[in-house]
């Protein structure tokens, strides 16, 4: 490889070196706080290569990689977000494992993988950056090993990954026998352009397949069955990777590669598309009302979500592309903010993920209260909050498209979003656990080792919650020049 094509590299170059380090670091040290300071460090790295990489412009690294400014945001995103889940790690395995080295290790290798899939521009390199997060995801899962309920999580996904996979795979084989070719250039210029193979059977069943494979990563109608189990058994922290770094990097994906969708919305992968986004609005909310599980109800929250993701990502034109992308940085900060304050909450035994657990919380820990509130009504949409900049640049895009049915739809079961997250909020401030002497013990509260790190990330995420819900014009700005390249 030539010295220009290692330049272009050096983001992916920084986090494979990081994780070699760290998992060296930790087979001769085991200090828990070395191999933190380790994974900071080269993900501090890798976003420092960034603007390296930015000033030689947009690049093809053979068939499998493109490195533009689009890649690199969204690479950004990804890093700053693991950043943030390793900080919100620390204190939260302090109490649960003794060696947690190979943890960060794989974290770091989730994120290459995540990174991967943002810049391919290939089927080869679409499922090897696919596995490497996924793989790196059954284990982390499983974290703490000796839980039974981690171990059962991973395992679940484990075996709907796999079988995911072979849907993908095959899917890939029926669009190459029919396009001769597995760029994924070529397969986002036949939307672009209407052509009349789109409409062979062949081709529109290795599209469905496809999205089957996206649609269970993505975790969106009718793919979801995984993800309320996944986010309740699944350690707090590696629930906010799982929600936020592994869906973003396939959402980029599909921005980038499925964008000429929205040109055809008489096609059948346009309608396909619209069916799962409103499926995904309504089951989301719905099934969110039923629970009593804090951490099953943010899982149906974030299939709603991506629903919403959904209505802009099949709006037409740059104001969509900006849409899917503001809402996205949105989400990724308010889920990080909201799985942040269940890890803070848990103790040695299980997760804070009852709703009991957080009854009276306004009392004793105030602040933590008053960001988890924030975050909620950032969830809901509520204004003056970056979510509800999120919604409306979403809703914006939607109208200019005249997609009024699922606007309609998104209207509708946002209202209901506002009551199940309000009933968290309401428990914080309203109800109190003297009240309730039936009720199961709060999770404990006490000074616990790294919830300083962890305060930390929460206070950063109520600032961009409160920052970007008042004054979004940078980021809209940054936005509007890294989509200026997609299709």
């Amino acid at each position: 490889m030539t010295a220009a094509g290692v330049v272009t590299l050096l983001p992916f170059i920084a986090l494979t070196l990081s994780a070699v380090v760290v998992m060296l670091a930790g087979t001769f040290h085991t200090s828990h706080r070395l191999t933190v300071g380790l994974t900071l460090g080269g993900l501090a790295w890798t976003l420092a290569m960034l603007p390296v990489t930015a000033a030689r412009g947009g690049r093809q690294v053979t068939e499998l990689l493109l490195l533009d400014d689009y890649t690199l945001f969204f690479i950004g995103l990804l890093v700053l977000t693991t950043a943030g889940v390793v900080l919100l790690s620390y204190g939260y395995l302090e109490r649960r494992e003794s060696h947690p080295h190979d943890y960060y290790t794989l974290l770091l290798l989730a994120t290459l993988g995540g990174a991967t899939l943002v810049a391919s521009t290939h089927f080869a390199s679409f499922f090897l950056g696919l596995e490497v997060l996924s793989v790196s995801l059954y284990t982390l899962i499983a974290y703490p090993r000796l839980h039974a309920d981690f171990i059962e999580a991973g395992v679940k996904y484990l075996v709907l990954a796999a079988a995911t996979a072979a849907f993908l795979l095959f899917g890939m084989a029926l669009v190459y026998a029919e396009l001769g070719t597995m760029s994924l250039n070529g397969f986002a210029l036949l939307h672009v352009t209407g052509g009349g193979a789109a409409d062979t059977s062949l081709l529109v069943g290795g599209f469905v397949l496809i999205i089957v494979g996206i649609g269970f990563k993505l975790g969106v109608v009718p793919f979801h069955m995984w993800t309320p189990d996944i986010y309740q058994g699944a350690p707090a922290p590696v629930t906010a990777f799982v929600a936020t770094v592994s869906k973003g990097a396939m959402v980029a994906l599909l921005l980038r590669y499925f964008r000429g969708v929205s040109l055809n919305p008489h096609d059948t992968v346009w309608i396909v598309f619209a069916a799962i986004a409103a499926a995904s609005m309504i089951a989301g909310n719905l099934l969110a009302l039923l629970q009593s599980n804090v951490k099953r109800l943010l899982a149906y929250s974030s299939i709603a979500h991506l629903g919403y993701i959904l209505v802009a990502f099949l709006a037409v034109g740059r104001t969509a592309a900006v849409a899917v992308g503001f809402y996205l940085v949105a989400y990724f900060v308010t889920t990080l903010g909201a799985f942040g304050v269940v890890a803070e909450l848990s103790g040695a035994e299980r997760d804070a993920d009852r709703i009991d657990d957080y009854r009276g919380l306004a009392a004793r820990r105030p602040l933590l209260a008053a960001t988890f509130a924030l975050v909620l009504f950032s969830l809901a949409g509520i204004p003056l909050t970056v979510g509800f900049l999120g919604k409306f640049y979403v809703v914006n895009a939607g109208a200019r498209s005249q997609l009024w049915w699922l606007l309609i739809v998104l209207v509708a079961t946002s209202t209901i979003g506002l009551y199940y997250y309000t009933r968290i909020v309401v428990a914080m401030y309203v109800e109190q656990p003297q009240a309730l002497p039936s009720a199961p013990r709060p999770a404990r509260l006490g000074a616990i080792a790294g919830s300083r790190a962890s305060d930390a990330v929460l206070i950063v995420v109520a600032g961009l919650v409160l920052f970007l819900g008042i004054y979004p014009a940078p980021l809209i700005r940054l936005l509007e020049h890294v989509v200026a390249g997609l299709p």
